[in-house]
């Protein structure tokens, strides 16, 4: 396996795990699902609840991990990865405006915080398996 080919490896791997977290530890993400996706007490507005978006976002990333592991889909798999990628990033900043509001804790604050960081170079990293 050539260089690339192990990234892409570890790419996928990441991605896996992260997808079984997200069936696994919901909540863990639900901060970073925006309140203006998700529908109300009342089942009005958004799309669906903050725990079906969670459980939806897992179905990307497993198929993201697969594109990646095979090499004919690689490049068309990279960059809808660093596309996902950057799509999420508006989750991670709607995360962490709402960990320094003022319901927000320190524990929150830490999470958000090097969460959004993460998004640039997993984005760059997802982008350099295209070819």
């Amino acid at each position: 396996m050539n260089r690339t080919g192990i990234s892409a490896a570890c790419l996928a791997a990441l991605l896996t795990v992260s997808a079984v977290n997200h069936l696994r530890n919901p909540k863990f993400y639900y901060s970073v699902v925006p309140r203006s996706l998700c529908t109300d007490k009342d089942g009005r507005f958004g799309v669906m609840t903050r725990d079906q978006w969670v459980t939806a976002s897992a179905v990307p990333e497993f198929a993201a991990a697969v594109g990646l592991l095979i090499p004919a889909t690689r490049p068309s798999a990279a960059v809808a990865t660093a596309a996902m990628f950057a799509g999420f990033t508006a989750g991670h900043i709607s995360g962490l405006q709402r960990a320094f509001s003022p319901r927000g804790s320190h524990r929150d604050r830490m999470i958000q915080a090097a969460r959004l960081p993460l998004q640039a170079p997993l984005v760059a990293w997802a982008w350099s398996l295209r070819r």
